[in-house]
Protein backbone atom coordinates (compact mmCIF):
# COMPACT_ATOMS: atom_id res chain seq x y z
CA UNK A 1 0.00 0.00 0.00
CA UNK A 2 1.26 3.23 -0.85
CA UNK A 3 0.51 6.57 1.12
CA UNK A 4 1.04 9.90 -0.76
CA UNK A 5 2.00 11.66 2.51
CA UNK A 6 2.21 11.42 6.33
CA UNK A 7 -1.11 12.80 7.04
CA UNK A 8 -2.10 9.66 5.18
CA UNK A 9 -0.06 7.21 6.88
CA UNK A 10 -0.73 8.30 9.68
CA UNK A 11 -4.89 7.98 9.34
CA UNK A 12 -4.00 3.99 8.10
CA UNK A 13 -1.24 4.67 11.58
CA UNK A 14 -4.10 5.12 13.70
CA UNK A 15 -6.72 2.54 12.62
CA UNK A 16 -3.54 0.01 13.17
CA UNK A 17 -3.89 1.05 16.72
CA UNK A 18 -7.77 0.80 17.25
CA UNK A 19 -7.52 -0.50 20.80
CA UNK A 20 -6.28 1.52 23.96
CA UNK A 21 -3.95 -1.99 24.98
CA UNK A 22 -2.10 -1.62 22.23
CA UNK A 23 -1.84 2.35 22.36
CA UNK A 24 -0.65 1.55 26.22
CA UNK A 25 2.11 -1.02 25.25
CA UNK A 26 3.31 1.32 22.29
CA UNK A 27 3.45 4.29 25.21
CA UNK A 28 5.54 1.63 27.48
CA UNK A 29 8.02 1.23 24.66
CA UNK A 30 8.40 4.36 23.91
CA UNK A 31 9.18 5.45 27.10
CA UNK A 32 11.25 2.63 27.85
CA UNK A 33 13.16 2.89 24.74
CA UNK A 34 13.76 6.97 25.73
CA UNK A 35 14.85 6.15 29.00
CA UNK A 36 17.35 3.45 27.92
CA UNK A 37 18.45 5.50 25.25
CA UNK A 38 19.00 9.05 27.64
CA UNK A 39 20.83 6.35 30.00
CA UNK A 40 23.03 4.74 27.30
CA UNK A 41 24.20 7.97 26.19
CA UNK A 42 24.74 9.39 29.64
CA UNK A 43 26.05 6.11 31.36
CA UNK A 44 27.26 3.31 29.13
CA UNK A 45 27.00 2.72 25.55
CA UNK A 46 26.79 -0.39 25.77
CA UNK A 47 22.66 -0.28 26.25
CA UNK A 48 21.92 1.52 23.23
CA UNK A 49 21.06 -1.46 21.23
CA UNK A 50 18.52 -2.51 24.35
CA UNK A 51 16.50 0.81 23.41
CA UNK A 52 14.91 -0.40 20.02
CA UNK A 53 15.21 -4.00 21.22
CA UNK A 54 12.89 -2.96 24.60
CA UNK A 55 10.51 -0.43 22.28
CA UNK A 56 9.92 -2.42 19.36
CA UNK A 57 9.39 -5.49 21.64
CA UNK A 58 6.09 -3.89 23.55
CA UNK A 59 4.68 -2.33 20.05
CA UNK A 60 5.40 -5.39 18.57
CA UNK A 61 3.93 -7.75 21.18
CA UNK A 62 0.86 -5.43 21.31
CA UNK A 63 0.10 -6.04 16.99
CA UNK A 64 0.61 -9.13 17.28
CA UNK A 65 -1.60 -10.79 20.58
CA UNK A 66 -3.52 -7.46 20.97
CA UNK A 67 -4.62 -5.74 17.69
CA UNK A 68 -3.69 -8.65 15.96
CA UNK A 69 -2.68 -7.11 13.04
CA UNK A 70 0.49 -6.57 11.21
CA UNK A 71 3.01 -4.15 12.76
CA UNK A 72 3.20 -1.02 9.93
CA UNK A 73 6.85 -0.97 10.89
CA UNK A 74 7.30 -3.97 8.56
CA UNK A 75 6.26 -1.61 5.13
CA UNK A 76 7.03 1.49 6.50
CA UNK A 77 9.82 1.81 9.14
CA UNK A 78 10.57 5.81 9.05
CA UNK A 79 6.85 6.81 9.01
CA UNK A 80 6.01 3.97 11.46
CA UNK A 81 8.90 5.74 13.75
CA UNK A 82 7.77 9.52 13.26
CA UNK A 83 3.56 8.32 13.89
CA UNK A 84 4.71 6.25 16.92
CA UNK A 85 6.38 9.40 18.54
CA UNK A 86 3.55 11.64 17.46
CA UNK A 87 0.88 9.19 19.26
CA UNK A 88 3.22 9.22 22.21
CA UNK A 89 3.08 12.96 22.42
CA UNK A 90 -0.96 13.01 21.84
CA UNK A 91 -0.88 10.90 24.76
CA UNK A 92 1.33 12.23 26.51
CA UNK A 93 -0.59 16.18 26.57
CA UNK A 94 -3.99 14.32 26.30
CA UNK A 95 -4.61 14.61 22.67
CA UNK A 96 -5.42 11.35 21.60
CA UNK A 97 -8.96 11.36 22.27
CA UNK A 98 -9.62 13.86 20.23
CA UNK A 99 -7.54 12.90 17.51
CA UNK A 100 -9.36 9.77 17.44
CA UNK A 101 -12.39 11.30 17.33
CA UNK A 102 -11.11 14.22 14.77
CA UNK A 103 -10.11 10.26 12.29
CA UNK A 104 -13.71 8.80 12.83
CA UNK A 105 -13.96 5.17 12.37
CA UNK A 106 -12.37 3.86 9.46
CA UNK A 107 -11.36 0.79 7.79
CA UNK A 108 -9.07 -1.21 9.32
CA UNK A 109 -6.12 -2.08 6.53
CA UNK A 110 -3.04 -4.08 6.30
CA UNK A 111 0.20 -2.41 5.04
CA UNK A 112 1.04 -5.34 2.23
Amino acid sequence: MNFRSLDDFWAFYMSQHSKPSTRRLHFAGTISGIIIFIYSLLFNWKFLLLAPLIGYGFAWYSHFFVERNVPATFGHPIWSFLCDFKMFGLMITGGIDKEIKRLGKRPILQPF
